[in-house]
């Protein structure tokens, strides 16, 4: 496979802090401060929490149980979607800039709004603040899937860049084997973990990719508090600005399972380490999940990355004349500008 990359000492970043919850246009000046401060400190690679734009709903239950919504949630599910991000207009050129402006690879965490359904989306930018493209999670976990869409298999891409080649799985995505090997096949180096899960058996979790995937494996959690959410947020978490609503546990992961960056849970920080990309090969000595350990003769794996709309227009008339061998005959004869099909 060939790398692009052009220098083997990469700096990276993962940033572990909050959004201004509800609030896009506050959010991206947050990230733009962050990712200013990670770039002054050499990161070329800088990795944003899950749903960093503009929120994790820790807690709420949008006025739902099985089988009844009440309006008060549906209100709630409207201010969330007005936090979300759309891929265009002033609020994403503002995103883009933050890479443009700090000549950084950046990688984050967003909730995409399409039409009124969100998603739970990694953006991939470039330093020029070109948008390389996204990943929409496929499988929003338990209650997740009340409020969030399922992404299809058109955005689980890998990008060749000058710092490795670089992906994205979201949160619990990386309980999904499938998806894993699929992202290993693709040439991943650089495996992007946006995420809010903070439990013990993360960091295991973080290891074990890491180890089996013979990858780099940044994980950037966030840290949240009651106070980093608007007055409207009610939940479980009762109204003590000071509460920890996300503990955080952020860290980056060598790709024999080393610990590079142990997981901080004491607040907002910027996690850096120096990744050297030989590494990678060492490391794949024993073990190339991909290669000599694969074993194709045995077992495959069937990756459709068909893009899935709500519609597709088919002309039936036309339809059954090429599928008529004497019409499709006359056609290709006519030429691909004499039909109307």
């Amino acid at each position: 496979m060939t790398r692009t990359r052009e220098r083997n000492v990469i700096e990276v970043a993962v940033v572990q802090a909050a959004p201004v919850g509800f609030d896009v246009a506050r959010t991206i000046q947050k990230v733009g401060n962050l990712a200013a401060d990670a770039a002054r400190q050499g990161a070329k690679l800088v990795v944003f929490p899950e749903a960093f734009v503009s929120a994790y709903p820790r807690g709420m239950g949008f006025g739902t149980v099985v089988g009844s919504r009440q309006p008060e949630g549906r209100e709630l599910f409207r201010l969330y979607l007005e936090g979300a991000l759309e891929l265009q207009g002033p609020e994403f050129d503002n995103l883009a800039a933050v890479a443009k402006q700090n000549q950084i690879h950046l990688v984050i965490g967003v909730l995409e709004r399409d039409g009124s359904t969100i998603y739970c989306t990694v953006l991939f930018f470039a330093p020029d603040g070109t948008l390389l493209g996204k990943h929409r999670k496929l499988m929003p976990t338990g209650a997740e899937r009340l409020i969030w869409g399922q992404g299809d298999g058109s955005t689980i891409p890998v990008f060749g860049t000058e710092v490795g080649r670089i992906g994205a799985v979201v949160c619990w995505e990386n309980y999904m084997p499938a998806l894993r090997m699929a992202m290993y096949a693709k040439g991943i180096e650089m495996f992007c973990v946006p995420t809010v899960d903070s439990r013990e058996t993360w960091l295991p979790s973080m290891r074990h990719i890491a180890q089996e995937g013979r990858v780099f494996v940044l994980s950037s959690a966030q840290f949240a508090r009651r106070g980093d959410y608007p007055a409207f947020f009610d939940t479980e978490f009762g109204s003590d600005a000071s509460t920890v609503v996300s503990r955080g546990g952020s860290c980056i992961i060598g790709p024999l399972g080393e610990i590079l960056v142990a997981p901080n849970f004491d607040g907002e920080c910027i996690q850096r380490a120096s990744l050297d990309l030989k590494d990678l090969d060492r490391a794949r000595f024993d073990f190339d999940p991909v290669g000599h350990y694969s074993r194709p003769d045995i077992f495959q794996l069937l990756v459709d990355e068909t893009p899935r709309t709500n519609m597709r227009s088919v002309n039936r008339a036309c339809e059954s004349s090429v599928n008529s061998p004497s019409i499709a005959a006359l056609q290709s004869l006519a030429g691909p500008n004499q039909s109307n099909c």
